[in-house]
């Protein structure tokens, strides 16, 4: 007899039921188990468990591109951050030089060629928003000015010789900035600031000379 005769027999009260009842395990756990209804928090948690199961995983490989990115983004912007330090002074030496360059590769040395201070200086007057300090040099003889732009402003170019070498000292206003001096691309450059005003000194003189140079231009 199976289990499905014996619920049928219930009613009846067949003397075969109750020996049915007694043999069959499956009778048995349904006459005497307990039954347990699972609270509304436990259905929850099983149905978002197995929500979770059933989402696809995200690869490791756009994981790995993920962090890359960031990586990338990150030293990018530290590298700016150290070039918004840095580089704002080597540019303006390159600017300085590239200056030097043009004016021995042109024609553009000078606007006002001569070797007296007197003439030099009032030359710049209303031309230029300030009076560049034009000396005499012992040994460097002046040979004239003119006018370059820098950063946005206007600047004195002085010109300066010594045997077949040319010295570009270029003044402008301007805050205090550090002394210093480097070599860039064979050519000596000095840089250093005096009453609101910024030097820079370039040319092809060896350091030694250029040093001589500025010295006896800043004790003048």
């Amino acid at each position: 007899m199976n289990c499905e005769i014996a619920r049928q027999l219930t009613e009846t009260n067949d003397p075969a039921l109750a020996q049915h009842q007694l043999s069959c395990p499956s009778c048995i756990v349904g006459a005497h188990a307990r039954y347990y209804e699972a609270p509304p928090a436990l259905e929850q948690k099983i149905r978002a468990s197995l929500r979770r199961e059933a989402a696809p995983a995200v690869p490791w490989r756009w994981i790995a591109i993920a962090a890359s990115i960031l990586l990338a983004v990150s030293a990018a912007w530290n590298l700016t951050l150290l070039r918004s330090r840095v580089a704002p002074r080597q540019l303006l030496a390159e600017t300085v030089l590239s200056a030097h360059l043009r004016s021995l590769s042109g024609t553009h040395l000078l606007d006002v060629p001569s070797t007296d201070q007197h003439t030099v200086k009032p030359w710049f007057a209303g031309k230029l928003d300030f009076s560049p300090p034009v000396k005499e040099v012992d040994g460097f003889p002046l040979l004239g000015g003119r006018i370059e732009y820098f950063e946005g402003h206007s600047a004195a170019a002085l010109v300066y010789g010594r045997r077949a070498h040319i010295i570009n000292l270029f003044v402008w206003p301007s805050a205090a900035t550090p002394e210093s001096s480097q070599t860039r691309n064979g050519y000596q450059m000095r840089t250093w600031s005096a009453n609101g005003m910024t030097f820079w000194a370039v040319s092809d003189l060896n350091q030694t000379e250029l040093a001589d140079f500025v010295s006896l231009y800043r004790r003048n």
